[in-house]
């Protein structure tokens, strides 16, 4: 009589242990959320240099112009690694969006998965580094040579994570993830 009650209250205990961590997953959320207001932010920032743009292009020379374009283009890539951290990263770690189905999920949404994520997030840490080191190239002349082979040296080590990070995911030997058209 007493081991089943000691082993009842064992149960329970685990029970209520693995739901808290369980539903500490939420404890995300409102990560998720903040991002979302910092994606408000690159919008404001995006519009405000736009604007800046637009208004005084008169006065600008093509180099000035161009780093402001490729600050807007850098703005854009940012707010597209966001989007795919706030909605692949709940997707896999706090709960589904259920948007299958719907007219505007975005493709990838119907494949991700921890793996894909990070290939994804590493590919676009190299598409903004890629922007922030042709800025530096055309202000060149601005900056010091150290400043400039440093940035390659670390726009090239973003590289070789993105390509190590897609090579352990091909060894890994898991099979294709799931999409829209497999079924």
């Amino acid at each position: 009589m007493v081991t089943t009650t000691k082993t009842k209250n064992e149960g329970r205990f685990h029970h209520a242990v693995g739901s808290t961590i369980f539903i500490s997953r939420w404890l995300q959320a409102p990560l998720y959320l903040g991002l979302i207001v910092a994606q408000a932010v690159y919008v404001a920032l995006f519009w405000k240099e736009l604007v800046h743009l637009v208004q005084d292009f008169g006065h600008m020379d093509e180099e000035t112009i161009m780093l402001i374009v490729l600050g807007l283009v850098d703005v854009v890539m940012i707010a597209n690694l966001l989007i795919m951290v706030i909605i692949g990263g709940y997707e896999t770690f706090v709960s589904r969006i259920n948007m299958r189905g719907h007219p505007d999920e975005p493709e990838w949404l119907s494949h991700v998965n921890p793996n894909v994520l990070k290939v994804k997030l590493a590919m676009s840490i190299i598409g903004i580094s890629s922007i922030h080191l042709l800025k530096s190239f055309i202000e060149a002349h601005r900056m010091e040579p150290e400043t400039l082979m440093w940035q390659t040296i670390i726009h090239m080590a973003f590289i070789l994570s993105a390509i190590s990070l897609a090579l352990i995911d091909r060894m890994s030997g898991l099979p294709p993830a799931h999409s829209k058209d497999d079924d």
